[in-house]
């Protein structure tokens, strides 16, 4: 596995980042030992959760793991924002909230320290200031090395980021955003912030819930019984059945299949790489049931795509833009005839 810097930090992290919110809900204790160790062979040293993930157990189950570990070798992201208890100050971005969160979290952990804290999503309820001024303090009492944002839109990561400069406090260093060839609007205004203030970006589901993994081809009329997507359809989750069965998908799997073959790679391994190469990105978030869909998935790193894939799937992939943003698309191309 290859090493990338957390945007402009001196913080090295593996270009695959291993999520862990199968950990403790689909994935038992012993085995989720075993993928860990098995991500920690390949050279990853990047593992992301976050407080809710599997209401806590997540985050647990690798604060065991990391007992037997070096601790410093390894780069430990974790989330505040969504609470599991039913009080009224058990949820969102307050000073309470926040510090009673990183309390727990640091208990299951198993660790003086966090290397990465991610505000989970935008709370318009609580001051930005009281947020961040909040994370500082993490920050200088030595408990939090680095602070993040996941699921910001653009106009609020700017703010945060110009609030931060104003008042003199710990920046964001990353920004955690949805990102994958079925989901690029994350290019239209989130990546072109981070680029111009330096956040390194961690797509989470980068293979779309599945249906980038190579189980999903054009004439199947449902999901495989017990795959994520025929649990998001029940549960009403974004990536269900009936929000992507339409040509747009096939279309991008289509392509993505025939790249897969011309590069002799698996889709899911052409898909996460193509993400490797786009501007801005650190580290895709690999999420992992099995050890077998770890291994299918640690294969995209250490090669590079071809440019004419890379296009191909630029092109299948590409949505319509309306104003204002097609000002900036056609500015692209012409950019790409000169």
């Amino acid at each position: 596995m290859e090493y990338r810097y957390l945007g402009k930090t001196g913080l090295r992290v593996s270009d695959l980042c291993l999520g862990t919110m199968t950990l403790g809900r689909e994935t038992s204790d012993e085995d989720s030992f075993k993928i860990l160790d098995r991500f920690k062979a390949e050279g990853g040293n990047f593992i992301d959760t976050a407080d809710v993930y599997s209401q806590g157990a997540s985050e647990q189950i690798v604060g065991k793991w990391l007992q037997n570990q070096q601790r410093d070798d390894y780069v430990v992201a974790t989330k505040v924002r969504f609470g599991m208890g039913e009080g009224p100050n058990d949820i969102g971005l307050s000073r309470k909230h926040i510090m009673k969160a990183i309390k727990e979290s640091l208990h299951r952990l198993q660790t003086d320290y966090i290397d990465l804290y991610q505000v989970h999503a935008w709370d318009p309820q609580t001051p930005l200031e009281e947020t961040l001024a909040t994370l500082n303090e993490l920050v200088k009492e030595g408990v939090v090395r680095y602070i993040g944002a996941s699921n910001f839109k653009g106009w609020q990561l700017q703010k945060a980021v110009d609030l931060s400069r104003q008042k003199g406090w710990e920046s964001f260093a990353s920004l955690q955003p949805q990102y994958n060839l079925l989901t690029r609007a994350t290019e239209w205004e989130l990546i072109d912030v981070c680029q111009h203030e330096g956040l390194g970006v961690i797509p989470w589901s980068p293979l779309r819930g599945g249906w980038l993994s190579g189980k999903f081809h054009r004439d199947m009329t449902e999901p495989p019984s017990n795959s994520r997507i025929s649990i998001a359809e029940e549960k009403g989750w974004g990536e269900s059945w009936s929000n992507y069965n339409n040509e747009f998908t096939w279309k991008v799997i289509d392509t993505l299949f025939e790249v897969a073959e011309a590069e002799q790679k698996t889709p899911a391994q052409t898909a996460l790489n193509w993400l490797l190469q786009k501007p801005g990105v650190t580290a895709p978030i690999i999420g992992a049931r099995t050890m077998e869909q770890l291994e299918a998935n640690l294969g995209a790193s250490g090669w590079q795509l071809q440019a004419s894939s890379m296009e191909k799937l630029d092109q299948a992939s590409e949505r319509t833009v309306t104003y204002p943003y097609d000002n900036d698309a056609e500015a692209q191309r012409s950019r790409g005839r000169e």
